[in-house]
């Protein structure tokens, strides 16, 4: 990876970090079905428009829009609606940290449900040490029973899984240009939640949204949506899906800024402990600092 390709990275994970910042805004005034609405159908009405003005189309078959649909689904649909309501009780911060386990699931999920991706010790061990991560980082919360932060933290582990799903699912998507299935998701997205809004969350029964509120809505479709998607899946042509991957480390540390800069968030000591061992954990699966040390040479 060169200049560039960090730098890509880096503002991908202000973008993405930015999500949980955005979000936490938003759950203060509108219901998580209806940010998750407004997040998809924004972006989705950017991408087209960037589809069309790349020369791409979306005449990919019917059978490749009933995909779109279920990649919808496990990638947008599922973790946007948990995580946003799992915001609304937690801090912004400690749900991306919750998300970042997300590859851990990957693994899991892979070598479960794959056909050629069995999990090596050294994922094994990965995984192993992110459990033990979200083990500290809901602490007694955990043993606690249903009450306080424990249902909003699973609802992000639950959101994660379903990332994890999707990641498997979403390897049947290779041939399609990456932006536009981009789009296709989030667009098949778009179609899925507007009944579930009409039906929990009516529209016009929504209260008019703040200024704060809606630059929120529109940083997450618009930046922590749209633009992340075009330079997630530039830097992965560029720098391959393992280096892409390297964003999973920073965007808690953006979300925790963010969160702490301007909602005066607050993160306990074992929170951070937790992230070191779902960072290792990371690393572990990552593999790259332990084959370069087997590398180097004498």
């Amino acid at each position: 990876m060169d200049l560039g390709d960090w730098l890509l990275l880096i503002l991908l994970s202000l973008l993405w970090g930015g999500s949980f910042f955005f979000g936490k805004i938003a759950v203060s005034e509108w219901p998580p079905l209806a940010v998750v609405l407004a997040r998809v159908g924004l972006a989705a009405a950017t991408l087209l428009l960037v589809v069309r003005l790349s020369g791409l189309s979306m005449r990919v078959g019917g059978r490749m829009w009933l995909a779109f649909f279920g990649m919808g689904l496990l990638n947008n649909l599922i973790p946007f609606g948990l995580i946003f309501w799992g915001q609304t009780q937690i801090a912004s911060g400690l749900a991306s940290i919750l998300n970042a386990t997300t590859p851990l699931f990957g693994v899991v999920v892979a070598h479960v449900f794959g056909q050629d991706e069995k999990a090596s010790g050294l994922k094994i061990a990965g995984v192993a040490a992110g459990i033990v991560g979200v083990a500290i980082l809901m602490g007694p919360d955990a043993v606690g029973g249903v009450s306080g932060a424990l249902l909003p933290q699973l609802a992000c582990l639950a959101a994660a899984l379903s990332y994890g799903f999707a990641g498997l699912y979403g390897r049947r998507f290779r041939e399609l240009p990456p932006l536009v299935t981009a789009t296709g998701q989030v667009s098949a997205t778009t179609v899925m939640t507007i009944p579930l809004v009409i039906a929990f969350d009516p529209p016009w029964l929504l209260p008019a949204p703040s200024t704060p509120v809606v630059f929120s809505l529109v940083g997450l479709a618009i930046l922590s949506t749209a633009l992340a998607y075009v330079i997630f899946f530039r830097v992965m042509r560029r720098a391959g899906g393992t280096n892409v991957m390297l964003v999973t480390f920073l965007v808690p540390v953006s979300a925790i800024l963010l969160g702490a800069t301007f909602l005066g968030e607050a993160l306990l000591p074992r929170h951070f402990l937790g992230m070191a061992a779902i960072a290792a954990g990371l690393a572990l699966i990552d593999g790259r600092l332990f084959r370069a040390r087997r590398t180097r040479p004498a």
